[in-house]
């Protein structure tokens, strides 16, 4: 990441806080929602850890690819379990744009 370590942390602290709080909310989901709200949480804690400012740890490159492989898999996911709802294809093009990220990091 890019920019002062300070805006990095405030970044990781927000991502961290979000996916916190879906797996908050994922204790009272229950059926289709249950997924939905895991989903989020996931993204949450991957853009943390894609936030992390690179002067405190710059990790290997095969763990980028494993961040691929990860939200390629949850994209996967959203894409079969179907239906057109526009929150689902929310969640797929958040889920390429994470594959996205981790492929340009």
């Amino acid at each position: 990441m890019h920019g002062t370590a300070t805006s990095g942390w405030l970044l990781v602290a927000l991502c961290a806080a979000a996916g916190s709080y879906c797996l908050l909310r994922l204790r009272g989901s229950v059926g289709e929602q249950r997924g939905s709200v895991g989903g989020e949480a996931l993204m949450g804690f991957g853009m943390a850890a894609m936030a992390v400012p690179a002067a405190v740890l710059t990790p290997p490159r095969w763990v980028w690819a494993g961040y691929v492989v990860v939200f390629c898999g949850a994209a996967l996911h959203t894409l079969v379990r179907g239906g057109g709802s526009g929150h689902r294809l929310n969640h797929l093009l958040g889920m390429l744009a994470m594959v996205y990220m981790a492929g340009a990091m």
